[in-house]
């Protein structure tokens, strides 16, 4: 059972039985969506903090569009394709969140479509959804970007919303 609190709807409780929402052979999966933005690190980082107590593995997935993928593409000379360009993005972002010697089992997955849509599909074999605060988009000042907001009023599993580290907000000028 779940219980998610929501501003305008209030407590939500959804029967979602941890045989419902494991992975493989039963493996408790920790589903953590990133972009290039220092609040998906901060993100990643928590959420393989917390795997590493509690024993679970992390499927990190970076959902992009044709639209969208700029975050990863240098200036520059034309880029390989946006697909090429964000699996060594998002491989490079868990080498250096996580770094070699991580205790966590980690999975990376490039998934083509909109990131609220695709985070709250994976959720379904989750047990718990990690993301930042705000990502690339917005604007400056909210505290909730959009596909956070989406998948706290959406996933099937419960969500963690990580907050800026002080590092994070130094680093962008906040």
């Amino acid at each position: 059972m779940t219980l998610t609190l929501h501003a305008r709807k209030g407590i939500a409780v959804t029967d979602n039985t941890p045989e419902q929402r494991s992975g493989q052979l039963g493996v408790r999966t920790i589903l953590v969506g990133v972009d290039a933005s220092d609040e998906s690190r901060d993100a990643l980082r928590w959420a393989a903090r917390y795997a590493a107590l509690v024993g679970d593995r992390l499927d990190v997935v970076h959902a992009w569009s044709t639209r969208e993928e700029f975050v990863w593409v240098p200036e520059g000379p034309p880029p390989p394709p946006p697909i090429d360009v964000a699996r060594n993005g998002l491989a490079e972002m868990v080498g250096d969140v996580l770094g070699a010697d991580s205790p966590v089992a980690v999975s990376v997955d490039v998934v083509e479509g909109h990131a609220s849509h695709v985070l709250v599909e994976r959720s379904r074999h989750a047990e718990l959804l990690v993301v930042g605060s705000r990502g690339r988009g917005g604007f400056d000042g909210m505290t909730l970007g959009s596909v956070s907001g989406h998948c706290a009023e959406h996933a099937h599993c419960s969500v963690m919303i990580v907050r800026p580290s002080n590092e994070s907000q130094t680093s962008s000028g906040s």
